[in-house]
């Protein structure tokens, strides 16, 4: 059974989020506006409370993201959204990929997407 996880209209044609069975799919997120007029650690800060929004309304917690995709505008930043990223997840901490892209919505910075899967397999 599917389920669509959605704290506020997407951007596009997408579910922010999607539930099947044990495993919730996250849409790339970007911060709110507010967060994206500061620094990267701030910005990346934002996007993670994003990712912590739905997470707990489909029931999941940080503990349970297992896979990240990081794209960030500029690869400079990348020091310091570690930084903010690293004290976000605890140990141990999910498997992640970096990529450097030349453009994302909405101006963003930086954009997020994960997997997280519920239980132990």
């Amino acid at each position: 059974m599917k389920k669509t996880i959605a704290l506020t209209t997407p951007l596009g044609p997408y579910s922010p989020a999607l539930q099947l069975g044990p495993t919730l799919y996250l849409s790339g997120q970007i911060a709110p506006d507010e967060a994206r007029n500061g620094s990267i650690s701030l910005e990346t800060e934002g996007v993670l409370l994003q990712i912590d929004r739905l997470l707990q309304a489909a029931g999941f917690s940080r503990s349970d993201v297992v896979k990240c995709t990081v794209y960030l505008v500029d690869f400079n930043d990348f020091p310091a959204m570690n930084h903010a990223y690293e004290s976000f997840f605890s140990d141990p901490k999910p498997t992640r990929t970096a990529i450097g892209v030349t453009g994302l919505p909405k101006n963003a910075r930086i954009e997020i997407d994960a997997i997280a899967v519920k239980g132990d397999f």
